[in-house]
C-alpha cells in the first residue's frame, strides 16, 4: 500500500481540437506530460510554476474533472476512474477542489446557508433540519466566519473576497474529505487578507489530517506555507523536495529563476540568472528539456534528450542534465 492519500502516476493530458474547419484537425496541446505527484495526510504540498505550465490541469486530473490521456490516479493506493455518475459523487466525497475565483465558484442567487447545506444533504450527512442548521454553523465557525448568524443568510455579493473564499473552503469541508486541492486560492484576494486564508488552510490540514495540494505561481508563499514543493515547467515536473531545502539551494535553473523573481527585501544584488525568451508553446514544445531555450547552463544534450530524474538525497530530486553531470 502507498503511504500517499492521493497520488497521480505518470499523468499525461493532451487536449485535441475537433475535426473540421478550413485547416483540418489541429495538433494536440501537450498540457501535462508524465507527471507523478503524491499527497500525504496532514501535509501541505505546493505545486509551483508560472501561468500556463499545466498546474490547474494537474489539479483537475487529480480531482477527476478531466480524464487522463494516460497514467492513473490512486486514492489510498487504489486506482480510481470516476468521471461521472455515482462513482464520481463518491470520489468527490473524499477529494474536494477549491477554485481560484471565489465569486465565480458560488451561485450568486443563493445564500451562504444554501451553499453549505446542499453538499451536506447530497452526501447524506444530515438527519434533520435542526442537524443541518447545527452543521452549517459549525462549518462557519471552522473557517472563522463568526458570529455565524451574521453570515448564514448573506448573499455572495454581500461578502468580501476573503469571506467568499472562506465560504468556498467551508463548502469543501462539508463532505469531510481526505484530500483538498486548492488551485491558486488566494491569487484573486487582496494582499492584506491572503495570509489569513493560507493560515486557515494550514490549520485545517494539521488539525483534520487533510492531504492538501496548494497550487500557486508564488514560490515565496509556498516556501512558508508548504512542507514540500514541486516545481513545474511547460507541462513537466522539474524539481521537488522539502520546502526549506529546495528554496535555499535550488538545483534546477528554472527554480532559481522563480526564486530570483520573487520579491526579497534582503536582496542587495541583482539576480544572476539570465532570462532568455518566453515559455514555449505546448502545441509544439522544444525537444529534450523544455527549459533549454531559456537556460543559462544549456548543453548539447539538453536539446536532444529528456533529462532523467537525478536524486539529490533526503527525498529531493530534479530533472536537469547540469545537475546530473556537474562540472
Amino acid at each position: 500500500m502507498s503511504d500517499f492519500v492521493l497520488e497521480g502516476r505518470d499523468l499525461t493530458k493532451h487536449f485535441t481540437a475537433a475535426r473540421g474547419g478550413r485547416w483540418g484537425r489541429r495538433p494536440p496541446v501537450r498540457a501535462v506530460d508524465d507527471v507523478s505527484l503524491g499527497l500525504r495526510a496532514g501535509t501541505v504540498t505546493a505545486l509551483v510554476g508560472e501561468s500556463g505550465c499545466g498546474k490547474s490541469t494537474v489539479a483537475r486530473l487529480l480531482a477527476q474533472v478531466y480524464p487522463a490521456t494516460s497514467g492513473e490516479v490512486l486514492l489510498h493506493g487504489e486506482p480510481v476512474k470516476a468521471h461521472r455518475g455515482a462513482a464520481f459523487r463518491a470520489y468527490r466525497r473524499q477529494v474536494q477542489l477549491i477554485f481560484q475565483d471565489p465569486f465565480a465558484s458560488l451561485n450568486p442567487f443563493h445564500r451562504v446557508r444554501y451553499h453549505l447545506a446542499r453538499p451536506l444533504r447530497i452526501h447524506g450527512h444530515v438527519r434533520s433540519d435542526a442537524d443541518e442548521q447545527e452543521q452549517v454553523a459549525e462549518l462557519l465557525e471552522r473557517v472563522s466566519l463568526t458570529p455565524v448568524e451574521q453570515f448564514m443568510d448573506k448573499m455572495p455579493h454581500e461578502l468580501s473576497g476573503g469571506q467568499r473564499q472562506r465560504v468556498a473552503i467551508a463548502r469543501a469541508l462539508a463532505v469531510q474529505p481526505v484530500a483538498l486541492i486548492a488551485d491558486e486560492p488566494v491569487s484573486m484576494l487582496d494582499v492584506s487578507i491572503r495570509l489569513g486564508v493560507l493560515r486557515l488552510l494550514e490549520k485545517l490540514a494539521d488539525e483534520s489530517g487533510l492531504a492538501l495540494l496548494y497550487i500557486t505561481h508564488d514560490i515565496a508563499s509556498a516556501r512558508y506555507f508548504a512542507q514540500d514543493i514541486t516545481v513545474m515547467y511547460a507541462g513537466r515536473l522539474i524539481e521537488s523536495g522539502e520546502a526549506e531545502a529546495l528554496t535555499q539551494s535550488p538545483a534546477h535553473p528554472y527554480t532559481r529563476l522563480l526564486l530570483e523573481s520573487a520579491p526579497d527585501p534582503d536582496r542587495v544584488t541583482a539576480p544572476e540568472t539570465v532570462r532568455l525568451g518566453e515559455p514555449p508553446s505546448l502545441i509544439d514544445p522544444p525537444s529534450g528539456c523544455r527549459f533549454h531555450p531559456r537556460c543559462p547552463l544549456v548543453m548539447p544534450v539538453c536539446s536532444e534528450r529528456v533529462p532523467e530524474r537525478t536524486s539529490l538525497g533526503e527525498g529531493r530530486w530534479t530533472h536537469c542534465w547540469a545537475a546530473a553531470h556537474p562540472s
